[in-house]
């Protein structure tokens, strides 16, 4: 494990400064769908991270967001994204990050999510705990709904995708303190796990997109499930985290479309 830790902080960091170091200066954008886009900056970022990962560990399988799956006769599975929050860089917004998780036999074991214009690293080992910068962390110890600060996410294909979120939102809207659209999921699952946020609900999402997150968010001593509270899996496509606390109030609103 010390050695797989060590290896995904390096890729993650030096793809990290790629894409701090290029914010705000020309670079190419072109789009994959309708509303998802991506850079070059995404592409040499992720070049940079599987140079790495392909040095050391030449045997494992991997599995990014721009280069699908390379499948090997391994139980490690490196599951990247080299930018999450591709719009937000394009924009230069600064809420955006480098996603590594590790899978061993089919469950992740490792994530780490750096956010380079914060500078802020949060790491997880399974069974091993959640840390910001070498500090460990937490959820947070709100109980209910209506304390809570939420945040979630819309899909690429909002326009004619029936699944779009805005009933869930709606309903959440009414009941919660307050929810945030940062456009991030890696970084929305952090903040969950160090209790900025108190729940996060996206669907639609990607192995890439979660995998890290969802483990810091449990190491954290936070809950992750599907949309009914059953068990989550990076592989399909409800996330539903939170602190524990709020869970089931917060699968009790997501029912609420659910029953329409």
């Amino acid at each position: 494990m010390d050695e797989l830790q060590k290896v995904a902080l390096e890729a993650a960091l030096k793809a990290g400064k790629i894409l701090k170091e290029n914010i705000g200066k020309n670079f190419s954008v072109s789009y994959k769908s309708d509303k998802n886009l991506v850079t070059d900056v995404d592409k040499l970022a992720e070049k940079t991270i599987l140079g790495i990962i392909k040095e050391r560990f030449p045997a494992h399988s991997i599995l990014t967001e721009e280069k699908g799956e390379e499948s090997k006769r391994s139980p490690f599975k490196w599951i990247i994204d080299p930018l999450d929050g591709t719009t937000n860089y394009a924009h230069g917004f600064r809420i955006f990050c480098v996603s590594i998780g590790i899978e061993k036999d089919g469950e992740v074991i490792l994530g780490v999510v750096y956010d380079p214009a914060n500078e802020e690293l949060f790491t997880a080992t399974k069974n091993g705990g959640a840390y910001l910068n070498n500090i460990k962390i937490s959820v947070s110890s709100i109980s209910s709904i209506a304390d809570s600060l939420l945040a979630t996410g819309f899909p690429y294909d909002i326009k004619k995708n029936p699944n779009n979120n805005f009933d869930n939102f709606k309903n959440f809207a009414f009941r919660a303190q307050a929810i945030r659209r940062a456009g991030s999921a890696a970084l929305d699952l952090c903040y969950v796990a160090c209790g900025r946020f108190d729940g996060f609900w996206e669907s639609g999402l990607n192995p890439w997109d979660v995998a890290a997150g969802s483990l810091i968010v449990a190491e954290a001593g936070g809950f992750v499930s599907d949309f009914s509270g059953k068990e989550f899996s990076i592989h399909k496509k409800e996330t539903l985290a939170s602190n524990g606390k709020i869970h089931q109030e917060m699968v009790n609103i997501l029912s609420l479309q659910r029953e329409k």
